[in-house]
């Protein structure tokens, strides 16, 4: 399967995004079709498809995408109210652009199980 999805497209300037975030390593963005009042999708920059394709040689990168999210909670203002990180996983797990990627979500109560 392809790497080129559309979160590499907006890594890339390609296609336009609320980026809120963004350095060498790491994207952050809006998610178009958000889940709470608070929806960022945090990419890593290099096109990993799941996170069952990340290796040992991902170990900071991953790590980085985790630091991103506290970061962001912090600016955006809601750190301390609180805040959910999913990571979906394959098709069973509710992924369905293959470019691994973080939801950060705030704004509201989240509850469990999600819905």
């Amino acid at each position: 399967m392809s790497t080129d999805t559309v979160f590499s497209r907006i890594v890339r300037g390609e296609v336009p995004a609320r980026i809120v975030y963004q350095d060498e390593d790491v994207t952050a963005f809006h998610d178009i079709s958000p889940v709470a009042p608070i929806h960022v999708l945090i990419v890593p920059n290099k096109a990993l498809r799941t996170l069952n394709d990340a290796g040992p040689e991902d170990q900071a990168l991953l790590g980085k995408l985790l630091l991103t999210a506290q970061q962001l909670a912090r600016e955006m203002g809601f750190a301390e109210a609180g805040y959910r990180i999913v990571i979906n996983c394959n098709a069973q797990g509710g992924q369905t652009v293959y470019h691994l990627h973080l939801h950060l979500l705030s704004g509201r109560r989240m509850t469990w199980p999600p819905g």
